[in-house]
């Protein structure tokens, strides 16, 4: 079989209505809806048909009064998603409704939000290097932890007992979890490590670093397996597609690397536009939302994201 099989006559759809740009895109846990958060203080929640028929709808999720910096949905619940904002809170909606169920004032600017994989708590990160776990019932917070290292992104193992920050010394600081002990110190870069995924198989994590490359680990052995070296400048984003066999990497490179993981081999690049600030993979079909930061021709943002993997324009 070619292994560029799986991407080579697909396209990519654009879906516009932020009126700014998006900085960050996810899907639900059935692949059913994709969320989007944009500087214009929304998210946005768009129904897509995974064979891309039909007009598409969309909800705006509205009460932040500042930019929504990321967004995750709740693994167990297809219709339940937290959002992180500047505005130092983080909030529960109903994508059905798009009413805000759940608010909780933090003590910063929150620039990360990721889910326990059972759903029961939420993690948030803040420009001040300070990390805050929820209880999702309750939102209220249970751990608060100040770090004395730039702390980039977060996020769980696949069964919650370890919590991975990466951080800008190189460095991904692996601790246990609930107790939030540090298990170990991975020196994985030179520079910064901006970005991590966990492989949905659990076999691997990625790290993508501002030396421009994205690194491979064995989650059971901690040691890295491979590099992906195709992209020029900073890896701002990077995603796993479902079945964990490619990896999706982005920049200020004006395309988004596709990677064979087992084999470290480019099998695709779609051309951007513009840097990119998210990239990932539904978790049911090949179809990989992006969203960066587009501008239309009188310099303005556009506030669109795209999806790649259509059979049809």
């Amino acid at each position: 079989m070619d292994e560029k099989f799986p991407f080579k006559n697909l396209h990519s759809r654009e879906y516009s209505g932020h009126k700014k740009k998006v900085h960050s895109v996810a899907w639900n846990c059935i692949g059913t809806k994709l969320a989007s958060g944009s500087v214009d203080q929304t998210a946005r929640i768009w129904y897509i048909e995974p064979h891309g028929h039909g007009k598409v709808k969309d909800i705006e999720l509205k009460g932040h009064t500042d930019s929504v910096d990321q967004l995750c949905w709740d693994p167990k619940h297809a219709d339940l998603i937290a959002t992180a904002s500047g505005d130092k809170t983080v909030r529960l909606w109903d994508a059905r409704s798009g009413k805000c169920s759940q608010q909780a004032e933090l003590s910063g600017e929150n620039i990360n939000i990721t889910y326990k994989p059972d759903g029961t708590h939420v993690a948030v990160g803040n420009r001040d290097d300070e990390l805050t776990i929820l209880d999702v019932r309750k939102f209220k917070p249970i751990h608060k932890r100040k770090f004395n290292y730039e702390v980039n992104e977060i996020a769980w193992n696949m069964t919650g007992e370890m919590f991975f920050l990466t951080t800008g010394n190189g460095t991904v600081e692996v601790l246990s979890y609930p107790s939030l002990r540090p298990l170990d110190t991975l020196t994985a870069h030179t520079a910064g490590c901006y970005c991590i995924a966990i492989d949905p198989v659990g076999r691997y994590f990625a790290v993508g670093s501002a030396d421009s490359l994205v690194s491979l680990w064995d989650i059971s052995e901690m040691l890295c397996v491979r590099t992906f070296t195709k992209l020029e400048w900073p890896v701002r984003t990077i995603s796993f597609n479902h079945t964990g066999d490619f990896i999706a990497s982005a920049s200020e490179d004006l395309f988004i690397d596709i990677s064979n993981v087992h084999t470290g081999r480019t099998v695709h690049q779609i051309p951007c536009r513009a840097a990119m600030n998210s990239v990932e993979w539904n978790p049911k079909y090949n179809l990989l939302a992006y969203a960066g930061d587009d501008k239309n021709k009188y310099q303005a943002d556009e506030g669109v994201f795209r999806i790649f993997g259509f059979e049809n324009a």
